[in-house]
Formats: C-alpha cells, structure tokens, sequence
C-alpha cells in the first residue's frame, strides 16, 4: 500500500480483525494458532516503533533492545516490560509467552478502544461494534494484491503474518504465491526473520495437534 496506512501502531488489532469474522466474530483459525500471530503481531508493533529488533547470530534468534522509552500504550508497554526484565530468552520463547494471552489482551485493548463489543450471555464471544471496520484490514490486503501494489513495512508485515499462519486461503481472494513472497521478501531482515520464526512455530503447533 503506498498511501501511510494505520496497521503500524496498531497491527495486532488488524490481525485480530483478520482472524475473526467480521460480524459474528467467530474465530477462523484455531486459538492457538489465533494466539501465535496475534504475539507476533505484538512484537512486530514493537519493531515498528522501534523498541525493539530481532537478531540472529549463529543460528541463535533472538529479540535485542532498542529502546526502553514508554510505548504510551498499555499492551505493548506490558510485553516491552516483560523483554526488558528478561533479555536472554530466545525469539520463540517470547512468542509462546506472549501468546498465551495475546488473543484476550489484543481483545481487551480493542474493547477499550470501543472496536469490539465484549462477551454477553446471548454472544459470548467479541463481537465488531461495526463490521465494516472489521472488514477494512482484508479489504485492503485484497485491494493491495488485485492492484499488485507494493507493500509498506507495516502492511508487508500484515501480509506475512497472515500467510505464516494460515489464514491467506481463508481470507485472501487471488492469493498469487509469487507476488506475495515478493512482498514479504522485501521486508527488512528482521521481520522476515520474525515472520519465518511465527511460521516455524505454527507449523510445529499443527504437528502437535495431527
């Protein structure tokens, strides 16, 4: 997408869109799978607004710090917390830790930013207050791919997220392999490498579960 999109700050929510159905707000996917994006979404909003990077040396994957300067946001100030007590873990450490809790915590953030209606006897799942919200962050993936525009960071990172988990053959319309890979290839080395990390470790979450 050329025009400065909102994924940036805010890209686990667009996820989180991504993964549920817009209106009903169903999961797509399964919750742990649901749970590992959505913690790589997490990180990578952290990489965007620069806290944090990740590194690999000697096969070894892991996050370095960048920045410890409040996020001015409660989700990620919570993980940037976590990364800066605890530096030495590796990459996917982080990412099952976050994940435990990535899907009510990105959930929580959105219902407080009144995206999402919360859970009630008659729904008991989160619900889009506006379904033609919801809808936005797919349609513009869609719109990206039919015109083959090129990708900003955070929008790359979106499209890569949504293909290491899955959800592309759910969601994507003309889902071109090569112009994808494209696109995610073009990022900058370490969300590729958080990207292929996320993919690693669903595709080790779906062995688990066969």
């Amino acid at each position: 997408m050329t025009e400065a999109d909102s994924t940036g700050q805010f890209l686990a929510n667009d996820l989180f869109f991504v993964m549920h159905d817009d209106r009903t707000g169903r999961i797509r996917l399964h919750p742990r799978l649901i749970g590992l994006g959505l913690a790589a979404a997490i990180l990578s909003e952290l990489m965007l607004a620069g806290r944090i990077t990740v590194e690999k040396a000697a096969g070894d994957v892991r996050l370095g710090l960048v920045d410890t300067t409040p996020t001015g946001d409660a989700l990620t100030q919570t993980a940037l917390d976590h990364i800066v007590a605890e530096p030495v873990h590796p990459f996917r450490t982080w990412l099952h830790f976050l994940a435990r809790t990535a899907r009510a915590d990105v959930a929580g953030r959105m219902t407080d930013a009144g995206l999402l209606r919360p859970p009630t006897m008659r729904a008991r799942r989160h619900v889009p207050v506006d379904p033609d919200t919801a809808i936005l962050p797919v349609a513009r993936l869609n719109l990206s791919i039919q015109r083959r525009e090129p990708f900003v960071t955070a929008s790359g990172v979106l499209l890569g997220l949504v293909i290491a988990t899955g959800a592309a053959s759910l969601v994507l319309l003309d889902p071109d392999p090569e112009y994808m890979g494209d696109a995610v290839a073009s990022l900058p080395a370490p969300f590729k490498e958080l990207i292929a990390q996320t993919e690693a470790a669903v595709g080790a979450a779906v062995l688990s579960r066969s």
